[in-house]
Parts: structure tokens; C-alpha cells; sequence
């Protein structure tokens, strides 16, 4: 009976963790902006959420993120695509960590450390394109290794 139930538990974990995919989330909706994003490691999704949307081209605004590191950041990569109709139509890649570079709190953390940050946060752009895209974001470490990943959708209907 136990090995019955130990193999059935384990069919039901390897159904779950093959047919899983993780949700969309909301990260701001108002009239003319809608964000929202989806993981894209198989194995780990993150909380991040913005508490206005319109704020986020033209003043600094307070976001809150967390996640659980499932690897240590000494180096951290961030390459940004902006894909519009399955073209990538701009490339941004940058070091966030690294030898002489610490831009941010959380660099020098180590595997199974919990992050959290809320705060203000500036992207430096006068606006978000108009338009319905994706932005495709990939942060890696020193091992060329995935530290989070996630695909953000962009509905912009604002007028400047």
C-alpha cells in the first residue's frame, strides 16, 4: 500500500512539473497601460508588482519584487529584447554586478538567499512606446547561468 501510494505521488509530481506552466501576472492596469508578465524558467516564477503605471516613463515610481535565488550573483547580466509582431526590433544588454560594478543592493548574494526590494526605481526614458509588445528580460551570473527571466507584455494606448 505505501509503495503504491509513494509511486502514484510521484507520477502525480513528475505530471505537474511537465505540464506546468507558470501564470501571467499583472504587474499595473490602468486606462491607457497595461503590463503584465510570465516567467520563463521552467523552474522558478517571482513577485514583482508597480503601484502606478503611468508613473513609470516620466518620474520615478515605487515597485516590490522578491524572489529566491537558486543561484549566487557575484556577476550579474541583464540583456533586454524589445519584440514587436515576433521581430526583435532593439537589443540592451548591461553589467548590473561585477568586479567594480554594483549597481545594485543585492549583488554578492549567495543560492537560497531570499531577495526583497521595495523602493523607487528611475528607468531614465521620457516614454514608453506606443503600441502592444513584449519585452523579453534575461538576467544571468557569472556562470552564464539564468538567475530570473521573464517575458513582459506592454499594452501602451497613452498619448504624450
Amino acid at each position: 500500500m505505501k509503495t503504491s501510494n509513494a509511486l502514484l505521488f510521484i507520477l502525480v509530481l513528475l505530471y505537474i512539473n511537465a505540464s506546468t506552466e507558470w501564470p501571467t501576472h499583472t504587474v499595473c492596469k490602468e486606462d491607457n497601460l497595461e503590463i503584465y508578465y510570465k516567467s520563463c524558467d521552467p523552474q522558478q516564477d517571482f513577485a514583482l508588482s508597480i503601484d502606478h503605471c503611468a508613473d513609470i516613463a516620466t518620474h520615478t515610481f515605487d515597485i516590490r519584487a522578491a524572489i529566491v535565488l537558486r543561484h549566487s550573483i557575484k556577476e550579474l547580466h541583464v540583456k533586454l529584447d524589445m519584440i514587436i509582431n515576433g521581430k526583435t526590433v532593439l537589443t540592451y544588454s548591461e553589467m548590473l554586478c561585477g568586479p567594480g560594478t554594483s549597481k545594485l543592493i543585492f549583488c554578492g548574494k549567495k543560492k537560497g538567499e531570499h531577495l526583497y526590494y521595495e523602493g523607487p526605481v528611475t528607468l531614465g526614458i521620457k516614454e514608453i512606446p506606443q503600441g502592444d509588445y513584449t519585452i523579453s528580460a534575461k538576467l544571468t551570473n557569472q556562470d552564464h547561468v539564468t538567475v530570473a527571466c521573464a517575458d513582459f507584455t506592454v499594452k501602451n494606448n497613452l498619448d504624450y
